[in-house]
């Protein structure tokens, strides 16, 4: 069986309203157990436009291994049509509305979500997952590969 696509879901947007909005978000945030974009701290470091050199290291050793075809890493305002109609309520309409919309999907951001050729998506870390890794990558790697590998299961949404 070939390796999944690995989907790392942001809950920001990639525009530059997005990016002024996370970061009021982030910079406002009180509770350390629901920061404004957790998949963001593991890859960013939180406000940082570029991806940490930790992260980095951990993609490329990831998708290295086999363990993953390759990383996606997708903004609410970037999500692939695919993974949206999977996750949308609205799917069933021969033409959806603006599927690029975030607020027509019923996604908890951020998540990460694998996609397999045998059995389509399914979600391996959500929202309150993704917070207790505290930004840490390695951490992260450790637990992705462990789902990955069939370790514990898929998260319920």
């Amino acid at each position: 069986m070939a390796p999944p696509t690995l989907y790392i879901l942001y809950n920001a947007d990639a525009s530059v309203m997005g990016k002024l909005s996370y970061s009021y978000r982030k910079l406002t945030s009180r509770d350390p157990d629901k920061p404004a974009c957790a998949a963001c701290d593991i890859t960013h470091g939180g406000l940082h436009l570029d991806e940490t050199s930790q992260w980095k290291t951990a993609k490329v050793e990831i998708v290295g291994s086999g363990a993953v075809k390759e990383v996606k890493q997708l903004h609410r305002d970037e999500l692939d049509k695919e993974v949206w109609l999977h996750y949308s309520d609205l799917s069933f309409l021969p033409t959806p509305p603006d599927w690029r919309e975030p607020t027509t999907c019923s996604l908890r951001y951020p998540m990460v979500l694998a996609q397999e050729e045998a059995s389509g998506l399914r979600v391996l870390m959500d929202d309150r997952q993704l917070a207790g890794f505290k930004g840490d990558p390695q951490a992260f790697m450790q637990t992705l590969r462990e789902r990955l590998s069939g370790g514990e299961g898929d998260v319920k949404l």
